[in-house]
């Protein structure tokens, strides 16, 4: 323990945490910046935050506060103590609907400000697309601004006071007429007038370096307004006293289509007259293909609100008349204006990724010039990206004047961060050209401090200097953000990565085979963060679970990042000098700087990687839910394969690893019934799950005396033709009941079935193969166990055995979802090198897809019941459930089903020491809709894992979607 920590442990009743994954996970925020701290202090309250900043006084250590981590500026990272608020200092501690105000802690995330004002018919002005992980003292230190800041303006504008405590401990309560304010600063901004007076640009979104011009007479000397936006360099909020406005009864959404961004551009500003709560724009790049809009190539979103709906309905309609649009669509329907919103807030992810699959970052991320000289701007902008060879699609707040993109920058080498540089200093040029500011909402961090004297000119950004000096004059807080700031291309994230591509078993296709390129898909926008899922969204249950960071997608992320810097590294220096000699080195600004062997240093052996993919469900809801689209699932596989390589793994991944071997060994002696009979003996259950690393508090579940392919018979040829039935696992051994009531249901359709491998194509048709013996099977327990060379050995005899039937056009229906995800994706991706994988995958249909496609005139039997349960996880994130939808409104089956995850996920849930999290899953969003539902309320879990769930934690039996119709057809006795 080092003298820092120890004094900490001492001084702070919070958590004091130095550990390698403590570091890791806050070496980065939403930016292209890395530093590794020394340590991460949670602090209590407002005591163990001047005590922290007491002893890295002492210590000389620098302090950062952090909330949510979703800075894209870098400003939420260091190289000294962490300040965490999320952990406790993050609860709403009063709301006066009266006065209009609430009291906030800074770790407290602006959704649970907003549900909690929401009864009251009031809310936060300021929304930023990260709203549902964001912190307040994060939008506080950034001056956050969000969509609607057309309407209620930027952070600044609604906080009324502010409780800090400064570097040297002195606490003040900050506010209008000088109030909380540090001996100096008024005598600063007083000698200075004339130049806070003209040096300030005038426009709606002029974030970018400090706000001394908040501290003139005429405006109040507002301290709590000026120290907004300081990104944590002047003082540590502790506690906040902000504004609160009343929110429309109903809202409207009109969607303008125009031709180009440039025309959305030049038509925004001429909206503002109407009043509208946003005018946010966007390009046909960043919009799924799937998603119907009005005719054009780019949009205006542009809300407005009334007293009802008909009153929001008229103002949205003013708006189009008054447009001149190529078409307009407006949408009053919460849920439609739900999906469009989440389009726009998922863009900070989503332009991540260039049409072609290449990268692309922030760093300037959100310039802003005065609205009605944003298409002007926009045209030089463009103009100024192919002078350098860039890409990047602009999008945002055209309202505002304000411009979010991502650009294409090559971060990886010499040459391209040059260009970097390049392309930054003259943008800064452009910017200020056109009366802007560098930053327009997210702040200037390490990103853009560096070319503030472009902007304000030197004498302004020293007047700045001075400020930072009167408040902090030890340079204690968050040193090289704003004033004194390090190289804009200096710390970058990506320098420490790997420059060769890592020998991994997974083919990455949508990362050129690159695990690396993978890993760096997290830019750190924390979607996984979230605490509820809304929706249908899965991603992320563990970390809903825990709150946990280490237990998010991100945070998983970023431990892997740091795995590959520091294997990188280790290369790096071998040979070389010693390791040690490179460690301790001070930087830039004479500080004890980290060094990447110092974290995640042995590789695949890490023990504090595996520790954080342990709770990883590898339920795939990032896949699909995750904007920038991280595979955790995957990576976990990858991780578990290299390592237990050589090495003895858990006994689970023995038991459940090698469930389809056990279960076929069952099968062929017939001893199902033995093994039920002793799965209900106590002691001997308790022995079998002790020596199979399987969780005490779980049943084992029975075995099915029959299995499904023994009872099965092939059915002819049906009028709509004839499809394969996979015998999955799961239904094969466990429910076979499934198996028989989707070839009921199939049949009926006119579709007939027969089961792999044991057919051949012939000129009679098929026939037996008495020649090929085995069992197909997708892999999918040898992948989620991290067994990837068995997987392959399983998936390769898997494509021999369905040789036959890829001679053919026929669909592979598959029952369980987890199945057919692993079909889908896993079987193309671990076989890359051979073709025949992607043949099948592309073949693999869900029960109501192949139902779809086939027999598409066909009626299901009127059920007419309501049903609750949940769409299976790995439905949600592979397969899509829009045939399941359909199928079940003919059915009559009415009502939504859950989103989340079960929770017992395959192996997960069964494995020791998993128990809680997984029903602290299911606890989220399923177990509370079975509970709630009425009487006669049909209850669907495709997955055997929801069933298993269901019964074991509700004692309530789950019925696939086939069986629930294959009832139905009893009862019209067809």
């Amino acid at each position: 323990m080092t003298d820092l920590e120890a004094a900490l442990r001492k001084a702070v009743r919070g958590d004091v945490r130095f550990d390698v994954t403590s570091r890791a996970l806050t070496t980065m925020d939403a930016s292209n910046y890395r530093r590794v701290p020394l340590g991460v202090v949670a602090p209590r309250d407002a005591d163990d935050v001047a005590a922290v900043l007491a002893v890295c006084r002492e210590h000389a250590v620098p302090v950062v506060a952090r909330g949510g981590g979703t800075s894209i500026a870098g400003q939420a990272t260091g190289t000294g103590v962490v300040l965490d608020f999320t952990r406790h200092m993050n609860r709403l501690l009063a709301l006066d609907p009266s006065s209009r105000t609430a009291v906030v802690q800074p770790g407290l995330v602006l959704d649970r400000l907003q549900e909690a004002a929401a009864p009251h018919g009031l809310r936060f002005g300021p929304d930023p697309s990260t709203h549902s992980r964001c912190t307040l003292g994060g939008m506080i230190g950034n001056n956050s601004c969000g969509s609607h800041s057309v309407a209620w303006g930027t952070t600044a504008d609604s906080v009324r006071e502010l409780d800090v405590v400064t570097a040297r401990g002195r606490r003040s309560r900050l506010g209008p007429g000088w109030a909380g304010a540090p001996e100096g600063l008024r005598e600063l901004v007083e000698g200075d007038l004339a130049r806070l007076r003209t040096g300030f640009p005038e426009l709606p979104r002029r974030i970018s370096g400090y706000a001394l011009d908040a501290l003139l007479p005429e405006r109040g000397a507002d301290v709590a307004r000026s120290f907004c936006g300081s990104e944590g360099t002047l003082g540590i909020l502790t506690e906040a006293v902000v504004r609160l406005v009343e929110s429309p009864r109903a809202r409207a959404l009109a969607v303008l289509g125009y031709p180009d961004e440039g025309a959305a551009a030049e038509a925004a500003a001429g909206l503002l007259p109407h009043g509208p709560l946003t005018v946010e724009g966007m390009a046909a790049d960043l919009v799924p293909a799937a998603v119907a809009l009005p005719r054009g190539g780019a949009w205006l979103f542009v809300e407005t609100g009334g007293d009802t709906e008909a009153a929001a309905r008229a103002r949205a309609e003013t708006i189009v008349r008054a447009a001149d649009v190529m078409d307009a669509v407006v949408v009053t329907d919460p849920a439609g204006q739900r999906a469009l919103w989440r389009i726009r807030e998922d863009a900070s992810g989503t332009a991540t990724r260039m049409p072609d699959g290449s990268e692309a970052w922030p760093g300037w991320e959100d310039c802003a010039v005065p609205p009605a000289r944003l298409g002007a701007y926009l045209r030089d902008f463009r103009g100024l990206l192919g002078e350098h060879g860039l890409r990047g699609t602009p999008y945002g707040h055209f309202g505002d004047g304000c411009i979010h993109v991502r650009i294409d920058f090559d971060l990886l080498t010499d040459a391209g961060v040059g260009r970097f540089r390049r392309f930054s200093e003259e943008l800064a040029d452009l910017v200020a050209a056109h009366g802007g500011s560098l930053s327009g909402e997210h702040g200037d961090g390490q990103a853009r401090a560096e070319l503030l004297p472009r902007m304000y000119g030197p004498e302004l950004v020293g007047l700045f200097e001075r400020a930072k000096g009167v408040w902090d004059p030890d340079d204690l807080l968050n040193p090289g953000m704003l004033v004194r700031p390090a190289p804009l291309d200096s710390n970058l994230r990506f320098s420490v990565l790997p420059r060769e591509p890592v020998d991994v078993a997974f083919g990455y296709p949508a990362d050129g085979g690159d695990f690396s390129a993978a890993v760096r898909r997290c830019v750190g926008v924390a979607k996984c963060r979230t605490t509820s899922a809304p929706g249908s969204s899965v991603m992320c249950p563990s970390f809903r679970a825990t709150g946990e960071e280490e237990h998010s997608t991100r945070g998983r992320a970023r431990l892997l990042h740091e795995m590959l810097a520091g294997a990188a590294f280790s290369r790096r220096t071998t040979p070389g000098p010693p390791a040690e000699e490179q460690i301790g080195r001070d930087d830039q600004h004479g500080r004890h700087r980290a060094n990447p062997s110092e974290l995640v240093s042995d590789g695949w052996r890490s023990e504090e990687v595996r520790d954080a993919l342990d709770l990883c469900l590898s339920c795939k809801g990032c896949r699909s839910d995750c904007p920038v689209g991280v595979d955790m699932a995957t990576y976990k596989a990858e991780f578990l394969h290299h390592h237990y390589e050589g090495r003895r793994r858990p006994a689970a991944h023995y038991a459940m690893g090698w469930l389809p071997v056990w279960l076929r060994a069952v099968a062929r002696t017939r001893a199902a019934r033995v093994a039920n009979a002793l799965a209900g003996v106590r002691p001997l259950a308790a022995a079998a799950k002790r020596l199979g690393g399987l969780a005490p508090e779980r049943d084992i579940p029975r075995l099915a005396t029959r299995t499904f392919s023994r009872s099965f018979r092939p059915r002819g040829e049906g009028p709509r033709g004839r499809v394969v039935l996979w015998p999955d696992t799961f239904t094969e051994h466990l429910s076979p009941e499934v198996g028989q009531a989707a070839v009921r249901v199939l049949e009926a359709a006119g579709i007939g079935t027969v089961l792999p491998p044991t057919l051949r194509t012939a000129p009679g048709g098929f026939r037996p193969l008495a020649a090929r013996r085995g069992r197909v099977c997708c892999g999918l327990t040898y992948v989620s166990t991290g067994q990837l060379d068995r997987a392959r050995t399983v998936l390769r005899r898997t494509l021999d055995l369905m040789a036959p039937v890829l001679e053919t056009d026929l669909l592979v229906v598959v029952l369980e979802p987890s199945c057919a995800a692993a079909l889908r994706t896993d079987l193309p991706e671990l076989l890359h090198d051979d073709e025949r994988a992607a043949r099948l995958a592309s073949r693999v249909v869900t029960f109501a897809e192949a139902l779809e496609r086939l027999a598409p005139d066909w009626r299901p039997p009127r059920v007419d019941r309501p049903a609750v349960g949940q769409t299976h996880c790995h439905q949600h994130a592979v397969l899509g459930d829009t045939s399941e939808r359909r199928l079940r409104e003919a059915a009559g089956l009415t009502g939504e089903l859950a989103g989340g995850c079960c929770g017992l996920a395959g192996n997960f849930g069964f494995e020791k020491g998993h128990f809680e999290v997984s029903r602290a899953c299911a606890e989220e969003q399923l177990l509370p809709a079975v509970r709630a539902a009425a009487d006669g309320t049909v209850l669907l879990a495709d997955g055997f894992s929801c069933r298993t769930q269901l019964g074991q934690l509700a004692g309530v039996r789950g019925r696939h979607l086939a069986e629930v119709l294959a009832e139905g057809l009893e009862g019209t006795g067809a």
